[in-house]
């Protein structure tokens, strides 16, 4: 993908980090500053993946070596056309919209530090509205068909805080990267109660 030189609200310059160039200098053409707590350690908040249980990473996040550099700023997340999309963490959304023809969900995390988190997911085609709260699971849109960066139908997934691109993977705990879904198993040897 593409960075986009769109100047935004700073409540809603997290929507281009899908973007594999280089992100957007400040208005007059100078570097964005550095924003006090943007190096602060990403909190396990996830409770949810984004889309189904515990779907393929079908491209990781890869940091640049530079500011301007190549690299991924988000994770790929194997996702068909029509697929919810949710929210991983309670927070309100700060954008749901269309950039550069795609439809984009930006989320911002309650209690993550300040700056606070954000995440944005695109293609999605939004049902939540800016300023919505939202919980772990809640729907806020479907993976749109066309306008992904991926060969194939995928959510891209990125996290920031202020202007630095984080691996979204690091919000969700170990226990939900590693764990498939929950399985009933038979119950064997334990005495049933007295007959009725």
């Amino acid at each position: 993908m593409i960075a986009l030189g769109i100047a935004l609200p700073a409540a809603e310059a997290a929507v281009p980090e899908g973007a594999d160039g280089p992100p957007a200098p400040g208005a007059d053409g100078s570097p964005v500053p550095a924003v006090p707590g943007a190096d602060a350690p990403v909190p396990a908040v996830g409770r949810a993946w984004p889309v189904g249980v515990r779907p393929p990473v079908t491209r990781s996040w890869d940091p640049p070596a530079t500011e301007y550099g190549r690299g991924h700023r988000g994770v790929d997340l194997a996702a068909p056309p029509g697929t919810p999309v949710r929210a991983i963490a309670p927070g309100h959304v700060s954008f749901a919209g269309r950039v550069a023809g795609r439809g984009v969900v930006s989320i911002e995390l309650g209690s993550t530090g300040d700056p606070p988190l954000r995440i944005t997911y695109e293609p999605v085609r939004a049902t939540a509205k800016k300023g919505d709260e939202v919980a772990p699971g809640d729907i806020v849109g479907v993976v749109e068909p066309t306008g992904s960066h991926c060969q194939a139908s995928c959510l891209h997934w990125g996290l920031l805080r202020a202007d630095t691109y984080l691996d979204p993977l690091s919000l969700l705990p170990p226990g939900l990267l590693r764990r498939g879904p929950s399985r009933l198993l038979p119950v064997i040897g334990v005495p049933e109660g007295p007959p009725t």
